[in-house]
């Protein structure tokens, strides 16, 4: 694969895997003006997020096996085509429960972006050079998370949180065409499966009950949780406890986000030396420490000077847990990448998803009820790895030589 190409995947992949964040992200910091206009209350408008991680999961489970089975590129346009569609229809939601349901929606098409893209890359790489690849789209997939909340604090100096679904369906239709004009099939049609329910049902089973492979997708779904309650908790912490500007809000929130690229860069070339089984130790260590950090500065009452850093932590983590768990849990199922990523995804979106009611549950008059869900999931994390994560591993230059010699399919 030429660089020309390969530097197109990543931007379109990386691009893809962002659908996440870009989603998630964008509206934080118009929260509280949501909960006026929309005369809803704290949990009422974080119940839009828990609708659109619900249906990133769900959507998933649809998406994944469909890819085995149709190939990659049909699913991932239709998906994209309806995240667009039901973004702008956010943008003049009448009340909080409708824009749950459209979000419930956007996040089903949503779905088949992040999927399809870990599954497209299954089929192009293996072994250290599947972590290694991993870790390059968090240059592009770190940046969503980077200017998703920038963008939407500065659109709210001009517009209303209305503005930000249009921006949102916007970026829905400029991927439509990328995917479309600059993404061939990568999954060729011999190395398709048959799409029966039965068949897919089989293959789920199956992989639920490979240890290790629950092992990894359980770690990285419960690292995940941590940072969703901060990301959900964040806007009200922040904004209202320590009275920051949604503006600088917005930057400190991206600031995490640059964490995430930085320690995925240092991840790629890391994975050249150690194994990836042993940087998602120090990822998941990572995460826990800048847990407890948060939980220090919570039950203390010494605020940001602790908390700030420990959310860098936190997030710097992540970006050496995302690509090591992935690679790990995807590298002994090729033939089923589609079924894996799905699964992979619905317990990491899953996982979120209950996060963020739980941050809620808390009031928002405090930091400790995030701290406490952050610190308890990320130890959860490393209870689960420590438990069932036990056995395969990927170790450097023990692999079989990567796929980049596979021609994707036309199409």
């Amino acid at each position: 694969m030429s660089r020309a190409r390969t530097a197109r995947f990543v931007l379109i992949l990386g691009a893809l895997s962002g659908f996440g964040p870009l989603s998630i992200d964008m509206y934080l910091p118009a929260f509280p003006a949501m909960a006026g206009e929309l005369h809803a209350g704290q949990s009422q408008v974080q119940l839009t997020l828990t609708a659109c991680t619900l249906g990133l999961a769900l959507g998933q489970l649809v998406a994944g096996p469909l890819s085995d089975t149709l190939g990659r590129r049909r699913p991932l346009l239709t998906g994209l085509a309806v995240f667009t569609l039901t973004s702008l229809l956010c943008a003049v939601a009448p009340s909080a429960e409708a824009l749950s349901a459209l979000r419930l929606v956007q996040g089903l098409g949503g779905a088949a972006g992040i999927v399809i893209s870990r599954a497209a890359v299954r089929d192009l790489y293996e072994g250290p050079e599947l972590a290694r690849f991993f870790s390059l789209l968090m240059l592009v997939n770190g940046a969503a998370p980077v200017l998703a909340p920038v963008i939407g604090g500065q659109l709210l100096s001009w517009v209303s949180w209305r503005g930000v679904f249009v921006t949102l369906g916007a970026i829905g239709l400029v991927l439509l065409v990328a995917s479309a004009l600059g993404l061939p099939e990568t999954l060729a049609p011999q190395r398709r499966r048959p799409g029966s329910l039965t068949a897919t049902l089989r293959t789920m089973w199956d992989l639920l009950r490979d240890r290790v492979f629950l092992g990894y997708a359980l770690s990285l779904a419960l690292a995940f949780a941590a940072l969703f309650a901060y990301i959900s908790g964040s806007s009200f912490v922040l904004q209202d406890v320590y009275g920051m500007s949604p503006q600088l809000f917005s930057l400190v929130f991206g600031g995490n986000a640059v964490a995430i690229i930085v320690f995925g860069q240092v991840n790629a070339w890391l994975v050249r030396f150690q194994s990836a089984r042993r940087l998602l130790v120090a990822g998941l260590v990572t995460v826990l420490l800048g847990g407890l950090g948060v939980l220090v500065a919570a039950v203390t009452g010494i605020g940001l000077p602790v908390m700030l850093p420990a959310l860098v932590v936190v997030s710097g983590g992540i970006g050496v847990v995302f690509p090591n768990a992935t690679a790990l849990a995807l590298a002994d199922h090729p033939e089923t990448a589609g079924n894996a990523s799905a699964l992979l995804g619905v317990l990491q979106f899953l996982a979120g998803g209950f996060a963020a009611p739980l941050v809620g549950s808390g009031g928002a008059a405090s930091a400790l009820p995030m701290a406490l869900v952050m610190a308890s999931l990320a130890t959860a994390a490393v209870l689960v790895f420590l438990v069932l994560a036990r056995g395969r591993r990927i170790t450097p230059g023990s692999a079989r030589r990567p796929a980049t010699d596979r021609q994707p399919a036309a199409g």
